[in-house]
């Protein structure tokens, strides 16, 4: 058996591209699919540290809550799939319960790495407001996090052109597919 973890962004939900493609393709390829969904995430979290560190424990606590009956050990293959501030939850939620599962990090923070990142594959836009590209670049490489960069993107890895937005898109998930 296989499972995937969705663990969204504050708003940035599961049903939202990178994370519903990924649910589709997880499901094609035989995995179960829990997607996580957050609620009540503090106003303002962005440009603001402490905030931005009360979100990433509120996205963990509600991991926590949703993911406390499935038996993680039953699985032979899990992938947790975060998008920004549910990459932090999902790596902190695999150092605290010792879940060997890929991961699958889509618009990492530069918080997400204060944890263990083996075994992850990131996707960062090269013009993400809520991330630097150089520290990101950086907390990669001293991680060995394979990244992908996709020019004048924003968090959402968009840039407003269309077509280029959708074969990002295509591009992310064709990785993705490899991957699980």
């Amino acid at each position: 058996m296989k499972l995937c973890v969705l663990f969204p962004g504050i708003g940035y939900h599961c049903d939202k591209p990178l994370l519903y493609y990924t649910a589709k393709l997880a499901r094609s390829k035989g995995y179960e699919v829990i997607a996580l969904r957050y609620l009540g995430f503090p106003e303002g979290t962005k440009g603001n540290d402490e905030k931005m560190r009360r979100a990433a424990l509120h996205a963990l606590g509600q991991s926590e809550e949703q993911l406390a009956g499935t038996d993680m050990t039953r699985y032979e293959r899990i992938v947790f799939a975060g998008k920004s501030i549910g990459t932090a939850a999902c790596l902190a939620f695999r150092e605290r319960y010792g879940v060997k599962a890929e991961c699958l990090l889509y618009t990492p923070l530069e918080m997400t790495f204060e944890h263990p990142a083996q075994d992850c594959t990131a996707f960062h836009g090269t013009s993400d407001p809520w991330a630097d590209t150089a520290a990101i670049e950086r907390l990669c490489v001293e991680n060995g996090v394979q990244l992908y960069e996709y020019s004048d993107a924003n968090h959402s890895i968009e840039t407003g052109d269309a077509l280029r937005d959708i074969a990002y898109l295509g591009e992310i998930i064709g990785i993705a597919d490899i991957l699980l």
